[in-house]
């Protein structure tokens, strides 16, 4: 008799599995403890979360969330950036991300980490070790925090709500970019090639990338070089089998991407998050949403280099381009 994770009366499995008797059967994992199986059923749960009154983190245990308020209360403080520890050992570890001392070196490649953990999970880059499997599928991963986040693809998990609009996700840092996205106008960081401001660094890193037409991300099985990570990888599953397909569940229709997936669910589910300031029109992506922006301005950015005509948006000059009356 299995487990269950619903059940009020939690019994031992009475044959294998011994070492580990308590199942959950949302995502068919097992646990050694009826209190570990307890704190686990709350990942599935998005109420049951303890939240941070400070910020926006949630957490699986109060315990976990205590811990967490002493990066707010704690009596060890940062004087760089004000953050605070209840240990004075983990001021001495976080204070190496400002002074950049690194004492933990990799003895295959040489590279330097501040925290002894960031070196066991690097070495396994090196090792191909990934002790951490889902029990779903095939995937295994060489962080713990990385299975968590993926199991919650399977499960559909998204316990981190943005304040500001219905909109949900399965890590903080997907909630955190879609926070600066899609509700903050500040866009801090300025290309120095064209003036282009964006609002993270890394998107700027990539734009960047169409100036020097540089392509870092190089392909192992052919020649093929992209300017995007997650180019890279959808080539590798396209061109070699090489990853994992998300399909949809309504339509079948594949995706080599989560992100793309999830822009694809909410056409079967008509939601159209974002909103234009200007005029009632919604659309599903902030991309549909800035292109469409463009026609409440008037700033034409692009012009014609045959004719001189000027346009708001890229669509437009290139339709304009195919037949215009200078060729």
């Amino acid at each position: 008799m299995k487990i269950e994770a619903g059940s009020n009366n939690i019994t031992e499995h009475p044959h294998d599995v011994k070492s580990r008797p308590y199942l959950c059967t949302v995502c068919d994992k097992w646990f050694t403890t009826k209190v570990n199986l307890k704190q686990h059923k709350q990942i599935h749960t998005a109420d049951t979360l303890h939240s941070c009154t400070q910020c926006e983190k949630r957490f699986t245990t109060r315990r976990k969330l205590r811990k967490h308020k002493n990066v707010h209360s704690g009596k060890y403080k940062c004087t760089e950036c004000g953050k605070c520890f209840s240990r004075n050992k983990d001021l001495t570890v976080h204070g190496r991300s400002h002074s950049g001392e690194k004492p933990f070196e990799c003895a295959v490649c040489s590279k330097r980490f501040t925290r002894r953990d960031s070196l066991v999970f690097h070495s396994r880059v090196h090792s191909g070790e990934k002790p951490h499997k889902c029990p779903t599928c095939t995937k295994a991963f060489s962080r713990p925090g990385s299975l968590t986040t993926h199991i919650r693809v399977h499960t559909r998990d998204k316990p981190y709500k943005c304040s500001l609009c219905d909109k949900s996700f399965s890590t903080s840092s997907h909630l955190q970019t879609h926070k600066r996205h899609a509700h903050s106008i500040r866009r801090p960081h300025d290309c120095l090639f064209c003036g282009k401001r964006f609002k993270s660094s890394n998107v700027l890193k990539h734009h960047v990338y169409t100036h020097t037409d540089a392509k870092p991300f190089s392909c192992r099985h052919c020649s093929d070089c992209f300017r995007i990570h997650h180019h890279l990888k959808a080539h590798l599953l396209k061109s070699h089998n090489e990853g994992t397909w998300f399909t949809c569940h309504i339509c079948e229709q594949k995706f080599s991407r989560t992100e793309a997936l999830n822009i694809h669910l909410r056409r079967h589910e008509g939601l159209k998050l974002y909103l234009c300031e200007e005029c009632p029109k919604r659309y599903y992506t902030s991309g549909q949403l800035r292109k469409h922006q463009q026609s409440h301005s008037d700033v034409k950015r692009f012009h014609c280099d045959l004719c001189g005509k000027r346009f708001r948006c890229k669509v437009s000059i290139v339709r304009h381009c195919s037949k215009c009356p200078a060729l």
